[in-house]
């Protein structure tokens, strides 16, 4: 049993991030990241920087890796909370033929656990 007891609603929140990242589903995206969630990341040594819309539409775009049959993998690595309505959370998940090591932070946002920034790292690319 965890002592906090926003663990287990914070934890389900992580478990559709990852199904979101799994099939790319965009109706469930505004269940997964704030509206003004932006997302950062070193893509060929620059700084990117994403905001949520963008990313939906990136999302929507693509094939998921539930659709091409892809290998999944995730983890959560750390969870660390500063309030009972602010967390973050380390992951370790494989989008198609790269794995992603991120630090998703999170608050609880009427209610419901929103991620209002994520910080991408490529961590290890797997051969097509």
């Amino acid at each position: 049993m965890h002592e906090n007891p926003a663990v287990e609603p914070l934890l389900e929140a992580v478990e559709r991030y990852f199904a979101l990242m799994y099939d790319n589903d965009v109706s469930r995206f505004d269940a997964v990241f704030a509206p003004s969630a932006q997302l950062h990341g070193l893509r060929e040594g620059e700084l990117k920087l994403i905001p949520a819309a963008v990313y939906r539409n990136n999302l929507a775009a693509r094939p998921s890796p539930q659709s091409k049959n892809a290998p999944r993998l995730q983890e959560v690595l750390l969870v660390d909370f500063a309030s009972p309505t602010q967390a973050m959370v380390k992951v370790r998940v494989r989008i198609n033929d790269q794995q992603y090591l991120d630090y998703l932070a999170w608050h609880c946002i009427d209610g419901t656990w929103r991620i209002t920034a994520k910080s991408f790292h490529v961590e290890r690319t797997y051969e097509a």
